[in-house]
This record gives structure tokens, C-alpha cells and sequence, in this order.
């Protein structure tokens, strides 16, 4: 949560509301590179002066865009083998012989598979990747099934 305040006059906002909705970097230091370079939305509500002097407020939700959790859907086609479908899992992503099968097998039998989740922007890379492999692959949302 953020919070910071500002000064407004009552002569320049009688009776206004101003909402003000930015897409800036966080500006913590969590000591992590990448969640600082994510991008975060700001809501910003500026309270309005009713009297001659001037009141200050600020109310602040910030949340994070990209930390939704997506997931990369592999699609059974008619092209590619079962056993270079194991091996791109394996290769790219890294898993062990055992869960490439498995995850292979899902997609051969149930006719798509979600293997990999992450941030948005890790989906999209792991979908290009995957086409790269010449694989049908797609990313959603968790949960959008």
C-alpha cells in the first residue's frame, strides 16, 4: 500500500472529485530486479477543500498488473510426434523424463495441456517458445477453462 498527500486549494477543486488512475514503476526496494521494473496501478482519490483553508488527502490502492497467474496451454495436433512433444518439455522447460511423459500423455489424451504458469509476460514467452518447437500452444488466465 501506498499513500502520499497532497495540497489542494479550495479555490482550484470546489466540490471536485478528481480520480487519477497511472501506470508507473513501483518504486519499492524490495532488493528484487525484476518486481521493480513491473508495472503497477495506481488508483489516486484527491479529497476536495470545503472551507477557505486547504485539506489534504490522498488515498492510494496500488496492485500489480502482471502477477495474475497465467498458464501456457499445449494443444494436440496432427503433426508432431509423442515423442518430440516429451522432448521440447523436457529441453525447454527443463522437467524430468517422468512429467514430459505425463504432461505429453494429457495432451495426446484429453487434447491440451496447461504446462507452465507464471506472470503474463512469462506465458508469452513460453508460448512463443513453444511455437518455435513447431507445438500449438496458447497462455490464459488460471482458471478461465
Amino acid at each position: 500500500m501506498v499513500s502520499s498527500y497532497w495540497s489542494v486549494n479550495r479555490a482550484e477543486f470546489v466540490g471536485t472529485m478528481v480520480t487519477l488512475k497511472t501506470l508507473a514503476g513501483s518504486g519499492e526496494s524490495t532488493g528484487n530486479r525484476e518486481a521493480s521494473r513491473r508495472p503497477r496501478l495506481e488508483t489516486m482519490t484527491v479529497g476536495f477543500a470545503t472551507d477557505t483553508g486547504t485539506r489534504e488527502e490522498v488515498q492510494s490502492e496500488v496492485g500489480t498488473i502482471l502477477d495474475q497467474p497465467w498458464i501456457v496451454v499445449v494443444w494436440n495436433d496432427p503433426v508432431n510426434l509423442m515423442s518430440y512433444v516429451s522432448y521440447v518439455f523436457q529441453d525447454y522447460f527443463g522437467y524430468s523424463e517422468a512429467k514430459a511423459r505425463r504432461l505429453m500423455l494429457e495432451v495426446h489424451e484429453k487434447g491440451r495441456s496447461a504446462v507452465a504458469s507464471g506472470n503474463r509476460e512469462k506465458a508469452e514467452q513460453d508460448t512463443v517458445a513453444m511455437h518455435s518447437y513447431g507445438l500449438w500452444a496458447t497462455f490464459e488466465k488460471a482458471g478461465s477453462e
